[in-house]
């Protein structure tokens, strides 16, 4: 999960021993003459011609830079998608976006390849290569990776490596203190200026642009289907697509559904509440469980209001940083803690049971090293994730409006907790800083189609709500809806299940194989001495 609170981004990541988290390149200005469209040879490798469609423009070239390696691209094809930065603006600039096709694994695969939405806002599709392809996402299809406009492999990148070193530096501070939201909002601000002095048209950057940006690559490829694949922010973003842009689409899965017209604090806190209740109740099924914690949900309710009025602070060290950290824990740590480590769900209750009896150290060390991975630093698009954020969320839903989900989901917390959604900390602050446009309310609309859908939730997302997947698939007459019981988050990143699930769906789009649900186990909770 690409989470580093206090600023946040919902996308998949690995979570197993630790919350880790998983350069400005320049805007080419003007829109040139468009160039003769060249059509593809007979036979041609996707991938592997030049071709103008509009004002975009695909070119075969190098991979895509990554932060870290990735094995699979020595195989890819990969070029660049040259696209306006704004399509309402008819002489502005131009941006570029990293385009790379892993190959099927089948000698012979099926013809119509597979689109990956990446998560965030703000995650790099590029770097998903290795969690799609550990799902065998590859097996029977091309995968087609894309950045997202102003992703880390994109040009520009809005990265923003100060907000990423605040999250840091801000450890020892009170989360939900006034004087820590005033400093958060400060690096925002400081993000937003550098971004728009380098000439980024910040309005730009949001779902819609980007739902374009997919319909162009699939005519610049010359794909007549494709199947489009979308985890956390993407199935928001495939949503938007299938209305907009459904020319083409053979089908679609999302997994870890954020509905556009939900999306927003007051759902946050919904999925919050259905996550840590599954946890809580999976505990409580299991007698071992039970006894060495009962009460758990109460435990946990108990210490988010103790540690409000009270925070404790405690010094602790983490892999990759071998100075001892600071660290200050209060209602708003323990809230946002608990929502990525739904990751880490077998250790959950030990991690309250310790903190409950004093002992703050394992919650403090996997909330620092979430904040200080080297992963967490100059990856997440923050220029896009406020975009989305500021023009497709926040106009649609007040600061009362979400204080009062907090409350109805959990009437026992301070106000100074309810004041900030999970993952959504200073969020409404935030966008008055970054000062773009609302989208118009239409991007709140429900999806209807009827494309065949595969509709993915986990039992134990406290990011995105499991009711997220029958709220959506209520309006798409031919999907199929299916939540993975005890898995977190992104089902396809960790449920081997998920990943049977989700192959199968593409390969039959109307009768997915899930008899796989049956065999499902819960986790076996660590029991303390």
């Amino acid at each position: 999960m690409l989470l580093h609170p206090p600023h946040r981004h919902r996308s998949a990541r690995r979570l197993r021993t630790t919350l880790a988290v998983v350069t400005a390149g320049l805007v080419t200005v003007g829109l040139a003459t468009p160039p003769a469209r060249a059509e593809p040879a007979a036979g041609a490798p996707l991938g592997t011609v030049a071709r103008t469609t509009g004002h975009a423009r695909f070119e075969p070239g190098p991979c895509p830079r990554t932060a870290d390696p990735i094995p699979d691209l020595d195989r890819a094809r990969c070029g660049t998608l040259t696209v306006p930065e704004n399509r309402s603006r008819h002489d502005g600039r131009t941006i570029t976006l990293g385009v790379a096709i892993v190959p099927a694994v089948t000698e012979h695969p099926a013809p119509d390849p597979i689109v990956w939405f990446a998560g965030g806002p703000g995650d790099d599709a590029v770097s998903e290569i290795p969690l799609a392809l550990n799902g065998g996402l590859n097996h029977d299809r091309d995968v087609v990776f894309m950045s997202q406009r102003g992703t880390y492999s994109a040009d520009p990148a809005l990265t923003c490596p100060n907000i990423d070193e605040f999250n840091a530096d801000s450890l020892g501070l009170v989360y939900g203190a006034p004087s820590t939201g005033r400093l958060h909002v400060d690096a925002t601000r400081a993000c937003r200026d550098e971004l728009a002095g380098r000439g980024a048209d910040l309005s730009a950057y949001n779902s819609t642009e980007s739902a374009a940006d997919y319909a162009d690559l699939r005519e610049a490829l010359c794909i007549e289907q494709w199947n489009v694949f979308g985890i956390s922010y993407g199935t928001e973003l495939a949503l938007l697509y299938m209305r907009l842009h459904p020319a083409g689409i053979r089908s679609v899965g999302i997994d870890g559904i954020e509905p556009p017209s939900l999306a927003g604090g007051a759902n946050t806190w919904q999925a919050a509440r259905e996550g840590f209740d599954g946890i809580f109740e999976a505990c409580a099924d299991q007698p071992a469980c039970h006894t060495r914690y009962p009460d758990l949900k109460a435990t946990f309710e108990r210490l988010v209001s103790e540690l409000e009025a009270h925070p404790v602070t405690t010094t602790v060290t983490v892999p990759d940083h071998p100075e001892p950290v600071e660290v200050t824990l209060d209602g708003g740590v323990l809230l946002n803690w608990l929502t990525f480590a739904s990751h880490l769900a077998p250790g959950v209750p030990r991690s309250i049971d310790e903190l409950a009896h004093g002992n703050p150290q394992r919650i403090a060390e996997q909330w620092a090293g979430g904040k200080l991975s080297p992963a967490a630093v100059g990856r997440t698009s923050h220029g896009l994730a406020f975009g989305v954020f500021c023009s497709e969320w926040t106009p649609f839903e007040s600061e009362a409006d979400v204080i009062a989900a907090g409350r109805r989901e959990f009437p026992s917390f301070p106000d100074s907790v309810l004041a900030n959604a999970p993952l959504l900390t200073w969020l409404h602050d935030d966008c008055r800083a970054w000062d773009v446009p609302a989208a118009p309310h239409s991007i709140r609309d429900v999806t209807h189609s009827d494309i065949p859908t595969l509709v993915l939730s986990g039992g134990f997302d406290a990011q995105t709500a499991p009711s997220n997947g029958p709220y959506v698939a209520r309006t798409l007459s031919r999907s199929t809806a299916v939540t993975v019981p005890y898995v977190a988050h992104v089902v396809f990143a960790d449920s081997p299940c998920a990943q049977a699930i989700t192959r199968s769906f593409f390969n039959t789009p109307t009768a997915p194989d899930t008899t796989c649900l049956a065999c499902l186990q819960p986790p076996d909770f660590e029991i303390a001495p």
